[in-house]
């Protein structure tokens, strides 16, 4: 089949993809200076070609809150920062494995367990370390799910026992170009960062190691960070777009991002990275208009993070299914064959009973 756009630079550039031909830097930054409507349109072309016009649905947990030694500059997590967050210790098999099974009922695939802090070190908090195996071994065993985790740095020894308990995709963001990433983050490097995502791969585990748009980088910024993925080699790229949490050094920069820089960026970054799930995650209700959801799917997106986030609240995984559907696509279903209108009916009663609550002004059940 021949997809045409009518836009010579993105028609040569989607010819030699379809071909197998992997862009390159130049490539990168003359599609992002092409019109959203053209780049669109092959993005989507990209992932019919590829792909099996599903979107892929990941959920997380976020393990351990707050009080990471970190300084990453968009982080309500870190120590550094007064962000107002609870914080917490590790939360237990327990409590991620009840987490995972409200994941598996919204119709998740794979399931994340994160952590934040520099790394969970299995030399010096190895009771923790005991508990994420452990965790990962229930989740694993009692679930319909892919389990995947991002518990910061690894040395070798780690990354080979992840990957022997199951970890799918090991995920390690590098968040945006090494140019600009010293902006943003100043207590490690972008090396760092690449070194980690590695040792993970080496080990044998698939690669989740996406950005966030939308902190003060240029478009040439967020083509370097999508080369630089290329090099690593990445089966699962989330694009973020920075939601600035108060207290944070990005908190008064505001949203700079339009909804055509978003979808122009999936679009090509589906273009340079034809093979890998393009996953649209943090941020996206933030900066996305409910109506304007499902356009960065229709540029090629087909992967989604659902329900909450780490620190701030997500929409309903009934309203991601309606969003991908209003795309044209299908929730993927291989490794957890739920029934998409059974999720999005118990969300739509959840929603129901929420407002009856807020309208009598009546305490909710514990049931």
């Amino acid at each position: 089949m021949v997809y045409e756009t009518g836009n010579e630079t993105v028609d040569d550039a989607l010819e030699r993809v379809l071909a197998g031909e992997r862009l390159d830097r130049t490539d990168g930054l003359a599609l992002m200076a092409q019109p959203v409507e053209a780049l669109a349109e092959a993005g989507a072309a990209v992932r019919d070609h590829f792909g099996d016009g599903t979107v892929d649905a990941c959920s997380i947990v976020n393990a351990k809150a707050g009080n990471c030694a970190e300084d990453c500059g968009f982080c309500a997590q870190s120590v550094h920062f007064d962000t107002g967050i609870d914080t917490y210790g590790f939360l237990g098999p327990e409590k991620i494995l009840e987490a995972a099974k409200r994941a598996e009922r919204d119709g998740a695939q794979r399931f994340g367990i994160v952590v934040a802090e520099k790394g969970v070190s299995k030399e010096h908090r190895p009771d923790e370390w005991a508990e994420v195996l452990e965790s990962i071994r229930l989740v694993r065993d009692e679930c319909d799910l892919e389990v995947d985790a991002s518990l910061g740095i690894l040395t070798e020894e780690e990354a080979a026992i992840l990957a022997a308990e199951g970890i799918n995709h090991y995920n390690h963001n590098i968040e945006t170009s090494p140019r600009y990433f010293p902006e943003i983050v100043g207590s490690h490097s972008f090396e760092d960062r690449v070194a980690t995502l590695e040792v993970a791969k080496e080990a044998g585990m698939d690669l989740c190691a996406g950005v966030i748009l939308g902190m003060g980088e240029t478009p040439t910024d967020r083509v370097e960070a999508a080369i630089a993925l290329q090099d690593i080699g990445v089966s699962s790229l989330p694009v973020n777009v920075l939601n600035p949490v108060a207290g944070t050094p990005l908190a008064d920069q505001g949203v700079d991002i339009t909804t055509a820089e978003i979808v122009k960026t999936v679009a090509v970054y589906k273009l340079l990275h034809p093979d890998a799930r393009v996953r649209l995650t943090g941020g996206r209700e933030v900066n996305l208009a409910p109506d304007e959801q499902h356009l960065p799917l229709e540029a090629g997106a087909d992967g989604i993070l659902t329900g909450d986030y780490l620190t701030t609240e997500g929409q309903s995984p009934g309203d991601d299914l309606e969003i991908i559907e209003r795309a044209g696509l299908e929730p993927n279903r291989d490794t957890n064959e739920f029934d998409p209108e059974e999720v999005k009916a118990r969300h739509d009663s959840a929603a129901e009973s929420s407002t009856e609550t807020a309208s009598t002004g009546a305490e909710p059940s514990d049931d």
